[in-house]
Parts: C-alpha cells; structure tokens; sequence
C-alpha cells in the first residue's frame, strides 16, 4: 500500500470513529409516560395545556421528547398495572396531572424515576411528599388543594340556598384518598352550619342520573360535588343534570358554570395541566424532584 492511501484511509477510518463516538454520546431522547385516569377523548383540551408547559422549556413531542399514554378508562384499579407497564418501558419521567389515584400508583411502582403529579389533594396528607416545600423522593408537582377549600364551597351554597337545611355531597367511592377526606371534612362543616348533609356515592357516569333522581328523596335542597377526576369529565353533563333537576350545584372548576351550573369556587385544572408540563420541563433539564416544592 503507498503511503498517501494508508494515509487517506486512516483518516477515513478515523472520522468514521469520531462520528460514532459523536453518536454514542448524544442523549437518548427522553420518554415521558403520562398516567391518566380518564380517557383520551377528555383530556385533549388538558393535555394540549400540559404540552404548551413542556414547550416553554424547549421539549416538543415528537422533536426532541416521546409522550407515551396510558389510560385507565375510568376504572382507577387499573392504574397500578399500568403505572408498573411505564416503569418497565423505562421512561424518563411519569407524569400524572390531575389524577390522585394515579399519582398514588405511580409512586407506589417506582422510588427512582422522577414523578411529576396534579392533584386537588393534600400532598403530605396523602402520602406523596414529605413536605410543600421540601418533597424529598423522586416525586413533586402541582396541587389546588381543592379538597382543603372544599368545606367552602358548602359554605358558599349555603349562603345561596339558606332555606335549604339539608345539602348532599357527591363523591366517588373508588377514589378513597378523595372520598375519605371530603366526607369528613363536610361532615364537620355541615354541623358547624347547623346542617345536615346526605353523602351520596357514583363511580361511573351511569350513576349521576339515579343521583340526581334520589336528591328529592333525600330531602337534599342543594348539592355539592366533590373532587374527584371522572366529575372533571363530566362536568357538562352534571351542570345539564342540576338544571334539569333545578338542583342548585356547586363545583370546583369554571367549566361546571361555563357549562350552565350555578357556581364554581376552586383553581383551574388547565393551569395546573399547565404547571405539570413546565415542572417536567424543569426536571427533564436536570432539575431534582425533590428540590422542586410542590
């Protein structure tokens, strides 16, 4: 071989390796795994907000980021199995933005892979965080604390109905994290208000018209629906209902009121979508779950 071909050869062989070690060292792109109880039909809307957080920090799905979806359908003791799924996939980071019980499934399946929650729940009460301000773990996030403010809510109603001495407060039952608070707490702020109040349970859609029909039956003037991911998906047909019905309601989100219901005292559950996406932003650049206060 002369020497200018060995020559021309090692430098071909030599900007072939450097190209390979190039490639080598780029990062993988990063997968996030969303968790969702719902249904995808409910959430785009959502999700385009969670998305537009994510944007603001540079990611854009399908560029530089995979979204992977998985979706409970309702049925929340399906969140377990899928949250484990999302583990084994090894994701980057799992997200689960307005859901509680899928918040709960996903720390419960990994104690390394960051976790980025929306819930309306107490964090620490619930067992996500150690604190607000320093969560500790592999888990942050975003809370309303719609479920603390809850007990104003019936207050509000109260003063709006105060020939109404009988309210109910609607609840799902396969959420206990939910449930069990707000029973208690509105039990407590129903005798404090000299009230009673009816605790009503449904945990499909299929529940709210016999919901609504029973109301009467409980002497219930009033109701008060409580926090709880599939009456986010249904708002517009619980608003249709308590019109139907002439049942004055009160909810958490503007969409119940924006959908003809009465009234609506809480935060915004695209903001706190929103929110979601910018922490995951936040934490996909290296930022540490447990340095991020909730």
């Amino acid at each position: 071989m002369r020497r200018r071909d060995f020559i021309r050869l090692a430098g071909s062989a030599a900007a072939g390796w450097s190209l390979a070690a190039a490639r080598a060292q780029q990062p993988a792109t990063p997968i996030i795994g969303v968790l969702n109880s719902r249904s995808l039909g409910e959430d785009a809307r959502l999700l385009t907000a969670y998305r537009k957080g994510l944007s603001e920090l540079g990611y854009v799905d399908g560029q530089n980021l995979t979204i992977e979806y998985r979706w409970a359908e309702g049925q929340y003791d399906r969140l377990p199995a899928l949250a484990v799924e999302l583990v084994r996939r090894q994701v980057t980071l799992i997200a689960t933005p307005g859901s509680t019980p899928g918040a709960l499934a996903a720390k419960a399946a990994t104690s390394t892979i960051p976790i980025v929650f929306g819930t309306g729940a107490d964090p620490v009460a619930a067992g996500l965080v150690h604190s607000l301000r320093r969560p500790g773990g592999n888990v942050t996030g975003i809370t309303s604390l719609s479920v603390e403010i809850g007990p104003k809510r019936l207050e509000l109603l109260h003063e709006v109905v105060p020939a109404a001495t009988i309210l109910a407060l609607l609840i799902n039952p396969t959420n206990p994290t939910l449930a069990e608070t707000q029973s208690s707490d509105f039990q407590r702020a129903a005798r404090a208000l000299g009230l009673q109040l009816q605790i009503l349970h449904a945990s499909t859609e299929r529940d709210f018209d016999m919901i609504f029909k029973s109301l009467v039956e409980h002497g219930a003037g009033a109701l008060v629906i409580g926090a709880d991911q599939l009456f986010n998906s249904y708002s517009e047909h619980l608003a249709t209902l308590a019109i139907r019905h002439s049942m004055p309601t009160i909810y958490q989100y503007p969409e119940f009121t924006a959908a003809g219901g009465l009234m609506s005292y809480g935060g915004s559950i695209v903001e706190e979508f929103y929110l979601a996406g910018v922490y995951s932003g936040r934490i996909l650049k290296g930022e540490k779950p447990a340095d991020l206060p909730v």
